[in-house]
């Protein structure tokens, strides 16, 4: 059922970034909008993993440089029957991780020196079996195609506000005299970037649920996962990553908690809520 409110969703905001197409320039405007929703995808498809590597100055890993790393990761692997992914170090203090790629083929995850020194072996197979689970259920990838056709949908409607507030746009030939195209165009600005972060919200938080939940099927053991989160919170306050809120969606804890309004628009479940689920889980 998640699945498919997913896909609902993500249909849902491509066809706010056509409507924003056929507001600004008709059928034109709507086949431009499609035609630029597919290259955006097809973009955030081949590229986007390797685009938050760099960003984070992810650096790949050898066995003989983390061994114990390497060795949960391949014990989970082996218990999932997944592909073993490329394992990457950033070099932060923060305590955090993510994991990028387009398939299991083509999967990477990556965790923070901070989160090394932080995790002990338990509470670090819980975080890396989230991370897995995000892979075996290409997470990954639709995360990165939402945030791209939301990140669109801000861009252009932002465009088209400023412009009509200069008077670069006058409307739809109907609207020119009466100005109602003006107010349409900021009113278009404010609620479609709105919209789309609210479906981009409730996609993520829903996916970290889920993670949540396979982390811990995977691992076969949802303390360790319980754990480290309570852990994760208390570091990403003390020593936050400097993350790029369009990448932020990647992480297994929220790097921009309490930064200013940014934590009413997060795209992580509260941390309170997934500890008690995964309890919940022990217990039940």
């Amino acid at each position: 059922m998640n699945t498919l409110k997913t896909i609902f969703l993500m249909t849902v905001l491509t066809i706010i970034l056509v409507f924003i197409g056929q507001y600004l320039a008709g059928r034109q405007g709507m086949i431009t909008a499609l035609a630029f929703a597919g290259g955006m995808n097809l973009f955030a498809y081949w590229f986007s993993d390797k685009l938050a590597l760099m960003s984070y100055r992810a650096r790949q890993v050898s066995e003989a440089e983390a061994p114990e790393l390497h060795s949960i990761v391949r014990g989970l692997t082996t218990r999932t029957g997944i592909p073993m992914p490329k394992i990457f170090v950033i070099p932060s203090s923060s305590s955090n991780a993510f994991a990028t790629g387009r398939n299991s083929s083509h999967a990477s995850v990556a965790v923070t020196e901070g989160i090394m020194g932080l995790l002990n072996r338990t509470e670090m197979e819980g975080v890396l079996a989230h991370e897995l689970s995000h892979i075996r259920h290409r997470d990954i990838l639709i995360a990165s195609i939402v945030a791209t056709l939301a990140g669109a949908i801000t861009m252009i409607a932002r465009m088209a506000g400023w412009a009509a507030m200069s008077g670069g746009y006058g409307g739809r030939d109907n609207d020119r005299d009466s100005g109602g195209g003006a107010v349409g165009f900021i009113l278009m600005a404010i609620l479609a970037p709105l919209a789309a972060l609210l479906v981009q919200m409730w996609i993520s938080r829903t996916r970290e649920y889920e993670a949540d939940a396979g982390g811990a099927e995977i691992a076969g053991n949802p303390y360790g996962l319980a754990d480290a989160l309570e852990k994760l919170q208390r570091g990403a306050q003390v020593r936050p990553i400097q993350a790029n809120p369009s990448s932020a969606h990647m992480f297994i804890v929220n790097p921009l908690s309490g930064k200013s309004l940014m934590s009413l628009f997060s795209t992580h479940p509260p941390i309170e809520q997934r500890v008690a689920k995964l309890r919940a889980m022990g217990r039940g």
